[in-house]
């Protein structure tokens, strides 16, 4: 990539986490060089630290950024969806996958990267993480205490099923015979029947 003609400080710095995203997601954090990631971007790599402080600190800032727009944006599909516990969680569902397809170097960075965060930064995702874990797992209480789902452990149900909601981004591939859309209403529809909802009850 050529040297960003005229750029300021704040393109420059989004052109370094987009590179820095594009060679994790390729070569791993650990075989991605600083020199490599100045040329990417077409920078002198004392360039870099104009805009970065370190390789570490880039990779907690991709997966901060990452967690933080997961939990903002899941924040909001809650808000507007209707009150009991099987809407709230088809709409869940539906943002989870959606969201998750329309990123999956940012889920495989943020997934398998994660072990390599010193613990201060690791421990302020696994925090994120948990945050967003506690969504789903309100939801899944919400809907015992309501009559609506059949589930032994809350917790454990969580787990399983944000393993496999975020697992489509193993498989999907955007020119197959199914949309985002129908992926994730496959998806919903399954949830809801795990949890012992019977379809076309009240939402």
């Amino acid at each position: 990539m050529g040297r960003i003609a005229g750029s300021d400080g704040a393109r420059t710095a989004a052109a370094i986490r987009r590179a820095g995203l594009r060679l994790i997601h390729r070569r791993g954090y650990e075989a991605m060089g600083l020199r490599e990631l100045a040329a990417e971007v077409g920078i002198r790599p004392a360039s870099l630290y104009n805009h970065i402080g370190s390789k570490q600190e880039l990779l907690f800032d991709l997966i901060h950024e990452h967690m933080a727009a997961l939990l903002a944006s899941a924040t909001a599909a809650l808000e507007e969806a209707p009150p009991r516990a099987p809407a709230r969680l088809r709409a869940f569902v539906l943002h989870h996958v959606a969201y998750h397809l329309g990123r999956k170097a940012e889920v495989f960075v943020a997934n398998f990267e994660l072990r390599a965060l010193e613990p201060p930064g690791y421990e302020r995702i696994v925090a994120q993480r948990r945050a967003y874990e506690a969504m789903l797992v309100a939801l899944l209480e919400q809907g015992v205490e309501e009559g609506a789902f059949r589930i032994p452990d809350s917790r454990v149900a969580a787990y399983a099923i944000l393993a496999m909601l975020t697992g489509t981004c193993t498989w999907y591939r955007p020119d197959g015979r199914l949309s985002r859309a129908q992926v994730a209403a496959i998806h919903a529809a399954m949830v809801l029947r795990s949890c012992g909802y019977a379809e076309g009850g009240e939402e």
